[in-house]
């Protein structure tokens, strides 16, 4: 079945997408683009500049400068990768178009027409995922099946941790230009980084209420928080509270990145940035350890685009739901809200 494929968004992440639609569909994959930055690097997967390559040309893709222009072709689904605050009114359009849609994270820096967009994917019968690779890591599909399982016994608290200098994230450009980086892009840790929230969320559900303390801790050269340390009231099957804290930050050298659970039985300790997945008993000895460190980066990004292909052409959803990632987006913004005031804040309904 050969499909059309619209791509908004051509930097990091856009361009990863474009490489894996090209190994998974080869040549039954048309490529137009809705472009304005129009910049002609190449990037591979370790975001460096392929030399003397012209982006267009090396995977076929035809662009065009207005949206409407590009929606013409009729494209089959979008796949949104650009600047987090420019998401929706793209999406929207494209949903009104009749294309099914992949969104990167966070759907939006907040709630504005994100009903609306709902209401039309609804009543048209597109299918939406929002792209959260971490979900098909195979670190946590294990976790998760211990927690379920008890291994750990009663769970009394759990930490996510993400940590990384922002300069890093993109080698080839200037951090300064990143959305990341930009307020008025939609940047800021809180909202770049989130995916640990998505995890929690995926893991424990809505939080009752958040407390978040961030800010422009270090020496960027930015005018969004660069750290925000967070906890999360969440609540267990028994209807106790179940703190959960979450750090973020642009700043850490090296960078870090994982999660531990606590229980009356044991630990749990899953990092990220070593690839190992350990279980701990009460008496300080392993009980049972994965290395996941040789699992190829780039295969959760295929995972999950090819998940979204299956869903395209089978009209059955799958993948992460345009709800889950609204979800995760009022949990971020509940964050901001109590870094802005100072006080506990609850996420707002949409």
């Amino acid at each position: 079945m050969r499909l059309r494929a619209l791509m908004v968004g051509l930097g990091g992440v856009g361009q990863r997408h474009v490489r894996n639609l090209r190994q998974l569909m080869g040549d039954d994959v048309d490529l137009v683009a809705y472009r304005v930055r129009k910049e002609s690097a190449v990037l591979s997967d370790a975001l460096t500049v392929t030399p003397d390559a012209e982006l267009e040309q090396r995977y076929g893709i035809r662009a065009f400068g207005e949206l409407s222009r590009a929606l013409a072709e009729k494209p089959n689904f979008a796949i949104v990768a650009n600047p987090t605050s420019l998401h929706v009114g793209v999406a929207l359009e494209a949903a009104r178009a009749g294309c099914d849609l992949f969104l990167e994270k966070p759907v939006s820096h907040d709630l504005t027409g994100l009903g609306e967009l709902s209401r039309i994917a609804r009543d048209k019968g597109l299918m939406v995922s929002v792209g959260y690779q971490l979900r098909k890591h195979p670190g946590f599909s294990r976790l998760r099946s211990w927690l379920d399982k008890g291994r750990v016994g009663s769970l009394f608290a759990a930490r996510f941790e993400v940590g990384e200098y922002l300069p890093g994230f993109h080698p080839y450009e200037d951090y300064r230009r990143m959305y990341a980086s930009r307020a008025d892009q939609g940047g800021g840790v809180t909202l770049t980084q989130i995916h640990e929230i998505d995890l929690a969320l995926a893991l424990f559900g809505m939080p009752r209420r958040v407390f978040s303390v961030g800010g422009r801790y270090g020496s960027l050269d930015i005018d969004v928080e660069d750290v925000a340390v967070s906890i999360l009231e969440n609540t267990r099957a028994d209807g106790r509270p179940l703190p959960i804290a979450l750090h973020q930050d642009y700043l850490s050298r090296p960078k870090r990145r994982g999660a531990s659970f606590a229980g009356d039985r044991g630990r749990i300790d899953w990092r990220l940035d070593d690839g190992t997945l350990t279980l701990w008993g009460t008496d300080g000895n392993v009980v049972e350890k994965h290395d996941d460190s040789a699992h190829p980066r780039n295969q959760l990004f295929l995972d999950e685009l090819s998940e979204f292909l299956t869903a395209v052409r089978t009209r059955r959803p799958a993948g992460v739901s345009l709800d889950e990632g609204v979800a995760s987006l009022r949990i971020a913004l509940a964050l901001r809200a109590s870094q802005a005031s100072g006080k506990p804040a609850v996420p707002k309904e949409l």
